[in-house]
């Protein structure tokens, strides 16, 4: 299966399809100004290899991803989802869409890959967590990742409404 080919269709059932992690103590290491940890994953049919990346900025808080990424039997990765942080305003240069600075997931779709965009360029806002863990949480919760422990992000009790 080549990346030109992959559906929106394959794209929510890599996504969907339960997944284990084979290193639960995957160790973070520091790149430059990031602090980055990799979990190897494979979906429970043994059939598909995914990784589970997060990346966190030393210097802005808000600057932090947590990922996963398809891996082909042809060696061509595709990143499928991103969890962001809220340090950068973000656009979808095809809906012609833009929002302010705050956190949002990526999702890969088909019409990006025809369109020749960055795979998973589209994104939404969403209020459901602010930190790198309540990212983390939330990728595990949507991918459908087990063997991994994670926790929401704890309400802030002093947020004004």
């Amino acid at each position: 299966m080549s990346l030109v080919t992959l559906t929106d269709v394959q794209i929510q059932d890599f996504v969907s399809c339960r997944k284990r992690v084979e290193n639960p103590g995957s160790k973070a290491r520091t790149e430059g100004k990031h602090v980055r940890r990799d979990f190897r994953l494979v979906s429970e049919d043994g059939r598909h290899d995914f990784v589970l990346f997060t990346r966190q900025s030393t210097v802005i808080s808000d600057s932090f991803s947590a990922g996963l990424r398809w891996k082909s039997k042809t060696g061509e990765e595709v990143i499928l989802m991103r969890c962001n942080g809220s340090d950068h305003p973000h656009g979808n240069a095809i809906e012609r869409q833009e929002f302010a600075a705050q956190t949002h997931i990526h999702r890969a779709t088909e019409r990006y890959i025809v369109a020749g965009k960055k795979v998973e360029s589209f994104a939404q806002p969403t209020e459901n967590y602010t930190t790198l863990s309540g990212a983390l949480h939330e990728l595990a919760r949507l991918a459908n990742i087990v063997w991994l422990e994670t926790k929401p992000d704890e309400p802030d009790l002093f947020a004004q409404s």
